[in-house]
């Protein structure tokens, strides 16, 4: 059946004006102006035909990092994280989501990550993840990283493996060199993004690992994707550093507290905007399901806290709100993970792109989400919910 948006402002996520939009199956049929749309509004075919009235259309949002078994643990079992549901994204405008292992490689594994990821796909959204996690040795499902990432559709590049952090296994960059060829020679092999998705703690060491690796090797500099690089704010200096050698950062959304030694979300990307740096060269994930753990000097959790995508909007909102142009922040959360993971359908509204979608109000609210052509919230209201979801 036949879905026809009008009169959306759109952003694609670059503004490109009013338009309309033909969706058909799970696919984007058509984009342009409205006078001079196809005449799909006389067949039999179309199911809805929508005057948006000008209200803002952008591509859904790809969460480059999530944790769709849960994370946690490292204060005991009962710290463990449950898995988030199906509406826990959808809410949020996320449409897209790679998920990984965190710090409990023992309790939790690859298998059970798979299938997660598979059922997300089976409850209506994209979904793919990485193998290894926090540690080497990696957690793997057929014995080595290149070969989950060649002969596991879900799989597609490793992560999170830990740097800088006393929960981290400590690795030399010769072991960081072997994972990432691992990982960008089975890429290669695929079509698959073939990167090492690196969780970066707050140790004294920040990014040095990643430099030697790069100064030490061939590996194209893309491999390597740093994540939480706001968590310090000289962290994150050397992060900007390290885009002039072709590193993609990844910046997370979590809570910050006023004087906390850390750039807020909305600070670390209005920063990098500032800076000039390449446009394309930063994404914006929620760390969804993960733990956001507070420790003290002896390495025992005091507190924690629990990843959510409502950060990711939440975060567009407020730079809007502070002066920046919609245009300009919308990639870090669409089109820029979504190139970075080689996800040719996604984060993007184009012709022929997966019909994933966010329709927002003047204030930037989330009003509908559309995910590979179907509904799951419209006008406020959840409509489409996970399988254990009342």
């Amino acid at each position: 059946m036949i879905t026809i948006l009008r009169n959306a402002t759109v952003f694609a996520p670059e503004p490109i004006g009013q338009q309309t939009l033909i969706l058909g199956g799970k696919s984007i049929l058509w984009i342009g102006p409205d006078e001079v749309a196809p005449h799909a509004n006389s067949s039999a075919w179309v199911e809805l035909d929508i005057n948006l009235d000008g209200a803002t259309l952008i591509p859904g949002l790809v969460d480059g990092h999530a944790h769709p078994t849960g994370g946690g643990g490292e204060s005991g079992p009962e710290t463990r994280v449950p898995a988030p549901k199906l509406s826990t994204y959808t809410s949020a405008g996320v449409t897209t989501v790679v998920g990984m292992l965190g710090t409990d490689g023992e309790t939790r594994n690859m298998e059970s990550v798979c299938a997660a990821t598979r059922a997300l796909r089976v409850e209506g959204i994209s979904a793919w993840c990485l193998t290894g996690g926090y540690h080497i040795p990696g957690r793997t499902i057929t014995g080595s990283l290149r070969g989950d990432i060649t002969h596991i559709d879900e799989v597609i590049g490793v992560g999170e493996l830990a740097l800088s952090d006393f929960r981290s296994s400590q690795p030399t960059v010769d072991e960081l060199l072997r994972i990432a060829s691992e990982a960008q020679i089975a890429g290669m092999l695929t079509h698959k993004a073939g990167i090492v998705h690196l969780h970066m703690g707050d140790g004294p060491r920040g990014l040095e690992l990643v430099r030697a690796a790069l100064d030490k090797s061939e590996l194209p500099a893309r491999v390597f994707h740093p994540t939480h690089v706001n968590r310090k704010r000289a962290l994150f200096e050397e992060a900007l550093d390290l885009t002039a050698l072709g590193c993609t950062i990844d910046v997370t959304a979590f809570p910050v507290e006023e004087g906390e030694d850390a750039w807020s979300a909305e600070d670390a990307l209005g920063r990098y905007l500032d800076r000039k740096l390449p446009a394309h060269q930063v994404t914006v994930s929620s760390d969804c399901g993960g733990c956001l753990p507070v420790f003290d000097g002896d390495g025992v959790m005091t507190h924690m806290d629990i990843g959510g995508p409502s950060e990711l909007l939440a975060t567009v909102q407020r730079l809007v709100k502070a002066g920046r142009k919609l245009g300009d922040v919308l990639p870090a959360f669409t089109s820029n993970p979504a190139r970075l993971l080689r996800l040719q359908n996604k984060g993007r509204l184009r012709s022929g792109a997966d019909a994933d979608l966010v329709i927002l109000d003047a204030d930037l609210r989330l009003q509908s989400v559309m995910a590979m052509g179907k509904w799951h919230v419209q006008n406020g209201e959840q409509v489409l919910r996970g399988t254990f979801e009342s």
